[in-house]
Parts: C-alpha cells; sequence; structure tokens
C-alpha cells in the first residue's frame, strides 16, 4: 500500500509524523478559497503577532509587570483559520483562556492584551478585573469569559439561541455563528456534553471548538476523554458534524472553518471541529512541561511548530520571499515594543473603583421613585400566591417580547401538535405556577428544558449577555447546586468581570422551603442564605400573593440578576392571598414591611415564619404584649432602615427564620445590628432557626426540626424575660 492511500486509514495524530502536509493539498485549497498573497502575509502576522504578545507577557512577568501569563503558542494556526474564516462584529465568539491569535485576529490590539497583563485601565476586557487571557470585546462580539472551564458551552447555546429570536424579531441578521472553544481537557467536563446535547436537539447554530494539544496541563487527553479522541468518541453523535483538521496547518484549517461556515449558515446543525495542535510552552508560567514531557515529546512539539513550517511554506512556494517576511517580523517586534511601553505608561484603576461594576448604576431596583407601590386592583377575587405569580408572568410577557421564560415542564406543551387540542389542559409547572404562560406568547418564548439545571441557567446566561430576558425556573431549589457554577462564577460575575461592556439581567425562580410533608432531604430545603453571600445579584422571598406580585414584576424589570424563591407551603394557602394589584404594581427591593405594629419586641423574618410571627403577635396581643412583625420580602438587599427605627422603638430584636440557624441570614442582620444600633438594645439579638440538620421524609421529623408558632411564641417569651 502506498503512502498516498495509507494515510487515508491513519489518524491526525499519526499524519502529523509525516511532512507538515503536502503542498499540493494545501495550493488546492489557496485556489479554491481564493486566499490572496496580502491574506497569507496577513496569516503569517497574526501568527507572529499572538506568539510575540505571548514572549512579550513572559518578559513583563519576569520583571514583575504583570501576575500571571498563559500562552497561547501552538494554538496560533487554527486561531488565525477560525478569525479569517469567521465574522468580527457578526458572529459571536466565547473564547477559551488559551486564543490570543483568534482575538488579535477579529480586532482585539496587543496593547489591550498587556494591559490586561497588567491590570490596568487599558484592558478592555475587564478593566482591571479578569487574569489574562480571559478576552472580552463587545464591539467585536467577543462574549467577556469567565476563567472557569466547560461553562461556556451552555452559554454560547443561549447566545446563539438568541441570536434565532433577534432574528426573528428582525433585530438581527439570521446568519450568525456562535463559535465556542475549549482545549481537550474540558471536554471532560459534564457542561461540554450537556452543551452538545442541547445545541444538537435544537438545531443550533454553535461551533464547538476543541483544540487538542494533547495535554490538561500534564495530564495527557486519553485520561479524560473516550478512546483518547473526542471526535472518535462522538462519531455517531446524532445532528452533529464532525471535522478532524491538523490545526498546526493554516491552510487546512481554512479549508475545516469554511466547510464549518458553510455548513453552519445552511442551518444543518452544529458542528464539532477538532483540531489537532501543539502546546509548544509549559501550561502557563507557573507550570513547567519538561517535569512531565519526555524530551521526544518536547522535540517533536517544536518539529510541529506553526510558525517555522509556515515560513518555510510561504517561500518555497513563491507566496513570499525571505525579505518580505523578514519585514513582517520586524513590524511586529516593533509594534509589541510600543504596545508594551504604553502598556506600562497607562494607569491602574483608582482603588475606589473597586466595586464598580457589580450592580447596575442605570436601574436602582431599592429606589421607591422608580417603583412605585401603586395598586390597580383589578379584581376582587383574592388570589392564591402561585396564582399571583402565574398572573404576572402572563402580564409581563404579553409586554415584552425578548422575555424567555423555560426550565423543567413549565411549558404547557413541548408538542405543537398538542397545543390546539381542547382536551389537553397541559402541564404549565409542577406547581402550575406557569399555566398558560406559554398561551399568551409568541411562539418562541415559551418551551420545556431538559432535565439538567445547568443547562437551564447557562443557557439564560448567555441569553442575558446578548439582549434577551431570561426567567428561568428550578423546579425544586434542592437541586440548584448542579446550576451552581452558572449561578455564582458566571450569572453573578458577568457585570464585574467584563468592567461593565457585558451583563446578565435575568431571574431564576425556584420553589424552596418545607412544612409541605413528604418532602425530605430533596424536596424542602431552605437555604437560601448562601444566595446572599454572593455579590452581584439580588434575592428576593416572598410571603403573599401581593408581594409576590410586586417583587417578581420588579425582578423581570431588574438590570442585574435575581434569585426568586417561591416557599412551595405559601404556594396555595389561604391565609397569604390578595387580590390582583395590576399590571405595573412593582415593590421596590431592600423595603420590608411591618404586618403588626408593636413596642415591646420586634420579630424580623420572612417567607413561611412570617405568617407564624403574625399568629405569635396577634395571640400575646390579648395578654398585652405588643410585637412588631417585620417581613423583610428580600433579602439582597435588605431594609436596614426599617429595622433600625423598630429596634429604636421596641429595644428588643428576635430573627426567626426556617433556615437552619448556623449560617442563616439571621446571623448577618444580627451582627449588623451589634454593629449599628447595639445602643438601642436592652437584650442580646436572639436568632431563631431550624435545627442545623437535613429535613427528613417522616412528618414528625420533619415537625421537630423545622420552626413551629410555639417555637416562635417561647423565644419571645424568653427575650421578653431577660
Amino acid at each position: 500500500m502506498g503512502k498516498a492511500r495509507q494515510t487515508r486509514y491513519l489518524t491526525i495524530a499519526d499524519q502529523l509524523n509525516y511532512h507538515y502536509c503536502m503542498s499540493k493539498t494545501k495550493l488546492n485549497i489557496i485556489s479554491k478559497y481564493k486566499i490572496t498573497k496580502k491574506q497569507l502575509h496577513w496569516m503569517y502576522e497574526n501568527i507572529l503577532t499572538s506568539r510575540a504578545v505571548d514572549d512579550t507577557e513572559i518578559k513583563m512577568k519576569k520583571a514583575s509587570q504583570a501576575f500571571f501569563q498563559i500562552s497561547s503558542a501552538g494554538h496560533e494556526g487554527i486561531q488565525t483559520a477560525s478569525a479569517f474564516s469567521l465574522r468580527a462584529s457578526h458572529d459571536q465568539f466565547l473564547c477559551y483562556y488559551r486564543e490570543k491569535a483568534i482575538c488579535l485576529g477579529l480586532g482585539v490590539s496587543p496593547y489591550e492584551m498587556l494591559c490586561q497583563a497588567n491590570g490596568n485601565t487599558g484592558d478592555s476586557a475587564s478593566m482591571g478585573r479578569q487574569m489574562p487571557a480571559n478576552m472580552g470585546n463587545a464591539k467585536l462580539n467577543i462574549v467577556s469569559r469567565s476563567s472557569c472551564t466547560g461553562s461556556q458551552f451552555l452559554q454560547a447555546c443561549g447566545v446563539a439561541q438568541a441570536q434565532d429570536v433577534l432574528a426573528e424579531l428582525g433585530e438581527g441578521p439570521s446568519d450568525v455563528i456562535t463559535y465556542v472553544s475549549c482545549g481537550d481537557g474540558t471536554i471532560a467536563q459534564g457542561e461540554f456534553w450537556e452543551g452538545l446535547c442541547t445545541a444538537s436537539v435544537n438545531n443550533l447554530r454553535v461551533l464547538f471548538m476543541v483544540q487538542d494539544n494533547g495535554y490538561a496541563i500534564s495530564t495527557p487527553s486519553w485520561v479524560g476523554t473516550p478512546g483518547g479522541s473526542i471526535s472518535r468518541a462522538l462519531k455517531e453523535f446524532p445532528n452533529l458534524k464532525i471535522i478532524e483538521v491538523d490545526g498546526n496547518c493554516p491552510i487546512l484549517s481554512v479549508q475545516a472553518m469554511e466547510k464549518a461556515k458553510e455548513h453552519l449558515i445552511a442551518n444543518k446543525g452544529p458542528v464539532l471541529v477538532h483540531a489537532k495542535v501543539t502546546r509548544v510552552y509549559s501550561h502557563s508560567l507557573s507550570d513547567d512541561h519538561k517535569f512531565y514531557k519526555t524530551k521526544k515529546e518536547l522535540a517533536a512539539d517544536q518539529k510541529k511548530d506553526v510558525i517555522p513550517n509556515f515560513k518555510k511554506f510561504l517561500i518555497e512556494n513563491k507566496f513570499a520571499t525571505a525579505n518580505a517576511l523578514e519585514k513582517i517580523e520586524k513590524a511586529v517586534e516593533d509594534k509589541l515594543k510600543k504596545a508594551r511601553a504604553d502598556a506600562l505608561e497607562t494607569p491602574w484603576p483608582a482603588p475606589e473603583t473597586s466595586c464598580d461594576y457589580l450592580l447596575s448604576s442605570e436601574v436602582d431596583i431599592s429606589d421607591g421613585k422608580i417603583f412605585k407601590e401603586e395598586i390597580d386592583i383589578q379584581s376582587s377575587e383574592p388570589l392564591a400566591m402561585a396564582q399571583a405569580i402565574n398572573q404576572v408572568l402572563k402580564s409581563e410577557i404579553k409586554k415584552n417580547d425578548r422575555m424567555m421564560v423555560f426550565g423543567q415542564d413549565v411549558a404547557d406543551f413541548s408538542d405543537v401538535e398538542k397545543f390546539d387540542d381542547e382536551s389537553l389542559a397541559g402541564k404549565g409547572g409542577v406547581f402550575k405556577v406557569t399555566s398558560g404562560v406559554q398561551k399568551v406568547a409568541r411562539p418562541y418564548q415559551v418551551f420545556n428544558s431538559a432535565l439538567a439545571e445547568a443547562s437551564i441557567v447557562g443557557r439564560a446566561v448567555g441569553m442575558s449577555m446578548v439582549g434577551l430576558k431570561p426567567v428561568v425556573e428550578i423546579q425544586f431549589f434542592d437541586y440548584i447546586w448542579t446550576a451552581f457554577m452558572q449561578l455564582k462564577n458566571e450569572m453573578a460575575t458577568t457585570r464585574y468581570r467584563s468592567g461593565g461592556s457585558y451583563k446578565s439581567p435575568m431571574v431564576v425562580r425556584a420553589a424552596i422551603g418545607g412544612y409541605v410533608k413528604g418532602g425530605a432531604l430533596y424536596h424542602s430545603q431552605c437555604e437560601e442564605s448562601i444566595f446572599t453571600t454572593i455579590k452581584g445579584l439580588h434575592v428576593a422571598f416572598p410571603s403573599n400573593a401581593k408581594d409576590a406580585q410586586g417583587l417578581l414584576r420588579t425582578a423581570i424589570n431588574c438590570d442585574d440578576p435575581v434569585m426568586f424563591f417561591e416557599h412551595k407551603h405559601l404556594y396555595y394557602q389561604g391565609y397569604n392571598r390578595d387580590p390582583y394589584c395590576g399590571d405595573d404594581f412593582m415593590i421596590p427591593f431592600g423595603k420590608g414591611e411591618i404586618k403588626t405594629s408593636g413596642s415591646d419586641l420586634t420579630i424580623i423574618t420572612w417567607g413561611a415564619i412570617v405568617n407564624k410571627a403574625v399568629s405569635v403577635a396577634n395571640k400575646l396581643k390579648d395578654n398585652g404584649i405588643s410585637i412588631e412583625v417585620i417581613d423583610l420580602r428580600t433579602l439582597a438587599p435588605f431594609d436596614k432602615d426599617i429595622i433600625l427605627k423598630s429596634l429604636e422603638k421596641t429595644n428588643r430584636i428576635l430573627i426567626a427564620h426556617e433556615a437552619p440557624l448556623t449560617c442563616g441570614f439571621g446571623a448577618e442582620i444580627a451582627a449588623w445590628i451589634s454593629e449599628h444600633g447595639f445602643q438601642h438594645l436592652d437584650a442580646p439579638v436572639k436568632r431563631l432557626g431550624s435545627k442545623d440538620c437535613h429535613i427528613p421524609y417522616n412528618p414528625d421529623l420533619e415537625t421537630d426540626i423545622l420552626v413551629q408558632t410555639e417555637d416562635v411564641e417561647q423565644a419571645v417569651k424568653e427575650l421578653l424575660a431577660f
């Protein structure tokens, strides 16, 4: 069997042992895609510039002018081809940390990259907030990325879906490709596989780029990849086109990218490009690959390096003279010297700006002047809290064609053919909170997601970053943890990490809490305090139908992410019902409500404990004891003024919540009171919470652990007796 025939049956890794790539094949590609000499020179210059940025950052790190460095060396071929074939400011790009060449090719300057290495105000990606190589540029559609590996795939699906929505609304082109990339190690992350499923099932125009350099830091690819090859493992994956390419060769890479682009623009489904590349330098300056790569491996990496091979190809095939390429090299060298000098002259951010971009400066949801509590009673019929939330969702989705409602079972129907079947009522959520929302919405606005919380939140983050308003549901709070990476490291950090270039205004609704009997460990926990520790988001926790209406509408109109907790036990109670307050009724965040006025003691509470506290206050009133009950309504922010004013009047504070006592949000309130209201206290601040235990299945065990009305009464009496 001849060599030419034999290569057809070899893997990319085996083929790399042959010549860099056959000149004839490359010449045919250049001819087919009409690549000019000028464009070939641009490719060489872009590859050199990327490598020069790496080398300059390394020098800066050694001179203590940069504080971290991670290189793209060895990946420049496929990245330059990607920038060549795709369209800056048209397509969307979610790049990973080893992608200098594509960002440079799309229009990011070396100066901006070196400013990020230095952490100064010239860092257009993050204003000194992100580590180097975490690029973002809103003008070029380079979506802000975090340092987390794998989380970008779900966001890419949201970005891609948003492009279809915007195109349908006439607010964007209909052929946008969403490029999302990673190294070979990241494919072990579950969100990579969830992203593939989401894109394939929904036929999204997502280009999954896997740049396989053989190592995840020091761990070889085969440790985390079935069969050692992601393209081989996904060979039979439905509705996914797979393209393998030698990513060390810019010309072969252009061919791969053009094929991918053609497939995506034709709307034939997502594409995975598996590019075999090299990692010429160590993983980062904190790593030394000589400790785990053999001398033979290191020599092979240098032999496959794109720079000498591409230079040789250009000269041998008369696309450039050695002199012409030397001029390009000198120009790149001079450009980087100037970029470094300019970057080092650029000032650092002023220390007092350290918290800028944490939350929106345009919409202050705690400002009562913006969100007025003007009630327009449209019906005297009291609504259950679940029904009130349902009415707000219907009202808001009819107003806003960019609002998206999705989650597990939230739609009435997934099957379009069943939608008009009058014999079927539809699902509309396990608690019927979203029932009928799909029927009043536009066809694309309400849909069921897969049974995957990270997928729900991650896709919503992507949508929100490019202009949609997702209002998603986590069916049970207890299963929110698979989405925690997306909630904490992605959603809450978007505005801050991008220096205000991107934001993530979305609402995550979650059914929370116990007192339902039979819920147990995975349906009844109440641990909202965890989310109050996450900066960059708001937390709301209504206790009744009126507050649920006003707070949810405010959340939907917020310019920041909101966690909206809905207590399951309160969904259909009789005591917390209220009429529908109108389509414009809103309640500012950070504004509590006095449920009962009193002068002897203040109970601060929220959620399911509010009714218990009010019951105790009403009962003890007959005994001459005057208790003031405050429903905080929101925890981030929480109403400090109402607490201080009540404390000045009653001089005693009881904080009662359903969450476990230890590390419950009551501890934060108690600490704040001790710092700002100590002089008004006639007794220690008392906290009441559930036992520090999981919620069990047995009703008697659940009752013993959770805060009960008699517990509130006993705590009040103990505090009054101090």
